[in-house]
């Protein structure tokens, strides 16, 4: 199988492209949530740092609504990945009619390691927030933070969520690739019926 120039044939495409249209989906709604929680810990990691990074996504709305903007653009693309991936190196067949329970399977088992990732990078920046800062100086004066413990604590939760993703996805492939159906498993035994009047 040639991972970087694939010939794949046209209703396998489309079902791949469905199921990294999903992972999209779901990894938008995802960042969006996990921003929302980012920008009440720490509001100056955004109107310092992600905001400028992201001003072209600045349409003048709430902002709350620029927050949930900044993550659907900041991760749409790695559930995009992810989909692909999955349907290359994961699924055996992409377009299995009975595919959705292993789909839904692989994308709760990334957003369940991203999550937990996710939590405890919050509990390491937590812990480092309360030791010494003197390496984020260049950030808080390059960005003129005045709270610094805040903006390492969600620094932390961001590095700790993506390490998460890219760890969820490995698992995830990992489970469509075992729960693959064995090519040389044997079939099931056929039942056959009685023959008539063979009755003693």
């Amino acid at each position: 199988m040639n991972l970087l120039y694939p010939v794949i044939p046209r209703t396998r495409l489309v079902a791949m492209l469905r199921i990294s249209a999903i992972g999209a989906v779901i990894a938008s709604v995802y960042g969006a949530l996990h921003d929302q929680v980012s920008y009440t810990i720490a509001p100056e990691y955004f109107t310092r740092f992600k905001f400028d990074q992201f001003s072209y996504a600045d349409f003048g709305a709430p902002r709350r609504v620029l927050v949930a903007e900044v993550g659907v653009l900041a991760t749409w693309w790695v559930g995009m990945i992810a989909g692909w991936s999955l349907c290359r190196v994961g699924f055996a067949d992409p377009e299995r009619a009975s595919l959705r329970d292993d789909v839904l399977r692989a994308f709760a088992i990334m957003l369940s390691v991203a999550v937990i990732a996710g939590v405890v990078g919050t509990f390491l920046g937590v812990a480092a927030s309360r030791g010494d800062l003197s390496g984020w100086n260049d950030w808080r004066r390059e960005l003129g933070l005045r709270d610094v413990a805040a903006f390492v604590v969600v620094a932390y939760m961001h590095w700790a969520s993506y390490i998460g993703g890219l760890l969820g996805l490995v698992a995830a492939v990992w489970d469509a690739r075992r729960r693959r159906p064995r090519p040389d498993a044997p079939a099931s035994p056929s039942v056959t019926a009685p023959r008539s009047g063979t009755s003693r």
